[in-house]
């Protein structure tokens, strides 16, 4: 397993991280235990949750990921390892997070990262992320932005904490020890610049990372966001590398094949667009043509690209989990890249 460090933070992670999203709902305790010991086993030092986990989000699930993950966490030499998590932001319906206070103000981000830490079984995170931007942004599926969401139904503009304040509140808690480093997810350019441009305004911490979607049918960051990542010193973790499961080849048979997309209907918008099962396919049969599974094609790719710090994989079974560790060790050639960049060119980003 190959280590990087995070941004300007003094963290330094596996180039893969294990994400948790499924534990509480579709993996049981045990079957999570079972996955952290081998990622463990497996050289992964980096691990992903959040307050909201497991997905999709659901009122009688909610923190069960965390919850999950302290037993075990309690168990291991922590300063081994480098724990995530993330704050939920407003306006996605999820009345149950907080008892539906959701501004992220002082108040509720110190009480999110309390009862995190609380839940985890630990004394500080390494990493602490906004999971997505208070203010008015285009994310999950969302592909532009709206002027008219700035409004209330009454015609009033909305209040959203400011970037200032949300720092604020981030630095003091780094000042205590109880967060190591801090980042953003699901934010776009101009978001990742404003807490940029305020950090160094006024002597707050620098963001060391930025949590968003990567895979091949979902490569924006490559339009802009990579060079400001690049130039400004922050990583990228690259989630979603499978693109819920569609980059496995397992729904082109089939599309009602048991997974994600058709367990929880309706919960991957991103994934009905028109190319998505074209492209799939375009991706799956270039893998098998040069010796690779559909998987291993597109994690390779995530893993192996210039602006991914660490990528985050996800699995329901063992079989999954070892198969996606596995292939980080299967790079792929010019060739093969060149004609993923051909494929790209046909499908521009089908699943923004």
């Amino acid at each position: 397993m190959e280590y990087v460090q995070l941004g300007q933070s003094d963290l330094n992670v596996s180039k893969i991280c294990l994400g948790t999203m499924t534990f509480g709902d579709q993996n049981t305790q045990a079957e999570a235990h079972e996955q952290l010991d081998f990622a463990l086993a497996s050289g992964i030092n980096f691990i992903d949750t959040a307050e909201m986990y497991p997905v999709p989000p659901k009122a009688e699930t909610f923190t069960r990921t965390e919850t999950i993950i302290g037993p075990w966490l309690k168990n291991q030499q922590r300063d081994k390892l480098i724990i995530g998590s993330k704050i939920s932001g407003p306006g996605r319906g999820l009345s149950w997070i907080r008892n539906n206070d959701f501004s992220l103000n002082r108040k509720t981000i110190r009480s999110a990262l309390h009862d995190s830490l609380k839940r985890l079984q630990t004394d500080y995170l390494d990493l602490y992320q906004i999971h997505w931007p208070e203010r008015n942004v285009p994310i999950f599926g969302q592909y532009q932005f709206d002027p008219n969401n700035e409004l209330n139904a009454d015609g009033q503009q909305k209040h959203f904490e400011s970037i200032h304040q949300q720092l604020e509140a981030l630095s003091e808690l780094v000042q205590e020890g109880k967060i190591r480093a801090i980042g953003l997810s699901n934010e776009q350019p101009w978001g990742v610049m404003e807490f940029l441009r305020i950090a160094k305004q006024y002597h707050l911490p620098h963001i060391a990372t930025l949590q968003n979607s990567y895979h091949l049918m979902n490569r924006s960051i490559d339009f802009g966001l990579s060079e400001i990542l690049y130039r400004e010193n922050v990583s990228l973790l690259a989630y979603s590398p499978l693109a819920f499961g569609h980059l496995t080849g397992k729904y082109l048979p089939n599309p009602n094949t048991v997974g994600r997309v058709t367990l929880f209907l309706g919960y991957a918008q991103r994934y009905t667009k028109p190319n998505v099962a074209l492209a799939s396919a375009a991706y799956a049969q270039l893998a098998m043509q040069n010796g690779f599974t559909p998987t291993e094609l597109a994690l390779s790719f995530v893993y192996h690209r210039w602006c991914v710090s660490s990528t985050i994989i996800g699995a329901t079974s063992m079989a999954q989990l070892q198969e996606n560790i596995q292939a980080y060790g299967k790079p792929l050639n010019a060739e093969i890249l060149k004609e993923i960049d051909a494929i790209h060119l046909r499908y521009t980003n089908p699943a923004p």
